[in-house]
């Protein structure tokens, strides 16, 4: 079984539900306190062992490549000034490791992994939405606890999380078979269901380990929900015919692509740092008092 060396990351959205935050910055590069969000992915995929990175990108985003690349300039002025530059270091992906690729038309999920399928190559990889911001505990993040499932079960693997019966229309949810702990196996998969026809609350959550397959299967994938090529609509068509199960985050999730989510997501973090949290919690009890 193959180590799984590769993340893709699709990041090629226009992130319309943040303007006018977003008209020059890409979403992804939007901080949660003060990383921004691409970041606390690439950190998450370094920690699971995975070494490439790979980030489909469209016009407006050369943001992204300029931040994970060296900044001469800023690390000279703050190495002259005595300010700590290995702050920075994280930023900094190793020769090669980096690879970008444009998804030229903005056709769906599935479209975005597909651009990905010559660099991929005959290796699984992991697939990291940026939006959906994962916070587990330290050396243990989302796709850690996927990798490590991955070493037992093979095949294909999706982190999944349950939520109210009445929200599953907005996200892709499986249908589960038989269960081994944090591991359902998948029988069924469907992209954003009526309630009352969704077979399970349990929803994917944005991170993925899939066998490169699924790219031969998105070349003759139709478009499916809001006239786009689908992942999920990929990912069903191989049910059957590899391994495939779920994984259920031992950690939480926000999502970031909304207003509240996002806002949630910098309360979580700041209140993770010794020195924001004290301050943070008289600060919102001053708030809501008010």
């Amino acid at each position: 079984m193959k180590q799984v060396r590769k993340a893709v990351f699709p990041v090629a959205g226009m992130g319309t539900r943040f303007l006018p935050a977003t008209k020059v910055v890409p979403k992804e590069m939007l901080p949660i306190v003060d990383r921004p969000l691409i970041q606390y992915a690439v950190d998450e995929a370094i920690e699971a062992g995975i070494e490439q990175m790979i980030f489909v990108t469209g016009r407006g985003k050369n943001a992204i490549e300029d931040h994970f690349d060296i900044a001469y300039e800023l690390e000279r002025t703050m190495a002259d000034r005595g300010k700590d530059v290995t702050i920075l270091d994280g930023t900094r992906l190793k020769p090669g490791n980096a690879a970008f690729v444009r998804q030229q038309e903005p056709l769906g999920l599935g479209h975005a992994i597909w651009c990905a399928r010559d660099i991929v190559g005959d290796e699984p990889f992991a697939i990291f939405l940026p939006d959906e911001f994962m916070l587990g505990t330290p050396g243990n993040g989302c796709m850690k606890q996927m990798v490590d499932a991955y070493a037992t079960t093979g095949g294909n693997l999706i982190s999944v999380l349950e939520v109210p019966h009445d929200q599953v229309s907005s996200y892709g949810v499986i249908a589960p078979g038989g269960r081994n702990g944090a591991i359902t196996e998948v029988t069924g998969l469907v992209e954003k269901p009526k309630v009352e026809e969704a077979p399970s609350n349990l929803i994917i959550s944005g991170r993925y380990i899939l066998q490169p397959d699924v790219m031969r299967v998105l070349e003759t994938q139709a478009k499916g929900a809001g006239g786009e090529i689908q992942l999920t609509d990929a990912m069903a068509r191989m049910i059957g015919t590899q391994p495939f199960n779920a994984v259920t985050f031992d950690g939480r999730r926000f999502d970031c692509g909304s207003h509240l989510g996002y806002v949630e997501a910098n309360v979580a973090v700041a209140l993770e740092r010794s020195h924001l949290a004290d301050p943070l919690r008289a600060s919102m009890r001053a708030m809501l008092d008010r």
